[in-house]
């Protein structure tokens, strides 16, 4: 499956939830902006990945990349979305696709 990653702010960070003794959940929801209508999704991050999580808080814009787990139990499917990288996004380097700055010399013109 190829990466997915998705970017949005931090709407809500849930307190872990411990199944057993080696497994430990936290959930997280991110708000998406890129469509008309927003979109609240929840991730969720395991065990020692959590610690990602330490470094945001609400509010914050983030890109998540993530994994899509499906199951079946008792003839019931579902689905989780497993993040294994939070991170903010970096200040924008300039790109090719940016206009060049406009001629600013004299050329007699009015405007």
């Amino acid at each position: 499956m190829s990466e997915l990653k998705i970017k949005g702010g931090i709407k809500l960070i849930n307190d872990v939830k411990v199944i057993s003794d080696k497994f430990s959940v936290r959930e997280f929801v991110l708000t998406t902006e890129d469509s008309k209508y927003p979109q609240d999704i929840m991730f969720q991050t395991v065990n020692d990945r959590m610690s990602m999580l330490e470094t945001v808080k609400r509010g914050d814009a983030v890109e998540v990349s993530f994994n899509v787990r499906g199951r079946e139990l008792n003839g019931k499917y579902y689905n989780t979305l497993d993040a294994w990288k939070v991170e903010r996004p970096g200040p924008r380097e300039q790109s090719a696709h940016i206009a060049p700055p406009l001629d600013t010399q004299d050329d007699g013109l009015p405007f």
